[in-house]
């Protein structure tokens, strides 16, 4: 018979690097067991190391979001370890288009990219919903974008309207459904869901030409993993804030 792990314990995905591990790293601050999904075993490890050398609780898991048999065996690795899982943040992401417009667009890469941003997120939560549906305080976090908000997209006059892409923010678009519909059959279940835009980031996708700091962009992904009971659902923020579909 499993023991129940005393702490809260969140997972990860994509957190080997950049935002993920500062997310990863946010949350162990705060007392949470964190399991880093990475697609690399070695370079999980290698993560997971890095924060306990800080002191934190962390390990780490392979996760290829777009592999089947990872995802099998998610379930498994929670429940044999912690008996539990508090927190899933959806954080694996790819952009393969940037400068491609959508008339030029392999339909290979849309597909692609929405194996990862989309397909990936869905298929994690499925498998882990029922532990977290167990959870006292269960938190989905979809780390999206502000290029997943419709409103944003049709505006000629955004930030954003100079960005060249089609298949990223149509699956940041379909992210953004993925959380208002999981989150509208999980109301009053005690579990929240809600999507984070992180904003323009310093990491491999984000490049240097980024304002934010990693540490800046995981505030409101791990604000919004650590919700009080009376916090949000279904809906979709930046620093903190509520944004627009």
């Amino acid at each position: 018979m499993n023991v129940k792990h005393a702490k809260k314990v969140a997972l990860i995905t994509g957190a080997n690097k950049g935002i993920g591990f500062e997310i990863s790293r946010q949350l162990a601050k705060q007392g949470i067991t964190v399991v880093i999904g990475a697609r690399n075993e070695t370079r999980g490890a290698e993560a997971a190391a890095k924060l306990r050398d800080e002191g934190l609780d962390a390990r780490h898991v392979r996760l290829d979001v777009t592999d089947a048999s990872t995802l099998e065996s998610l379930p498994r690795f929670f429940e044999e370890r912690f008996d539990r899982l508090d927190i899933l943040v959806n954080n694996a992401g790819v952009l393969l288009d940037e400068g491609t417009p959508l008339s030029e667009l392999d339909i290979k890469v849309l597909r692609q990219t929405f194996e990862t941003n989309f397909f990936g997120a869905f298929a994690v939560a499925k498998a882990l919903l029922p532990l977290i549906r167990r959870s006292e305080a269960g938190r989905i976090v979809n780390v999206s974008s502000e290029l997943g908000s419709l409103a944003d997209l049709g505006d000629p006059d955004s930030a954003s309207a100079g960005f060249v892409s089609f298949a990223y923010p149509a699956s940041k678009v379909a992210l953004n459904a993925l959380t208002v519909l999981l989150a509208r059959e999980l109301r009053g279940s005690g579990v929240k869901v809600n999507s984070a835009d992180p904003g323009w980031v310093r990491t491999d996708m984000g490049t240097a030409a980024a304002p934010l700091t990693p540490e800046e962009g995981a505030d409101t992904p791990v604000w919004l993993a650590t919700l009080p009971e009376d916090g949000p659902t279904g809906g979709f923020f930046r620093s903190r804030q509520p944004m627009a579909w």
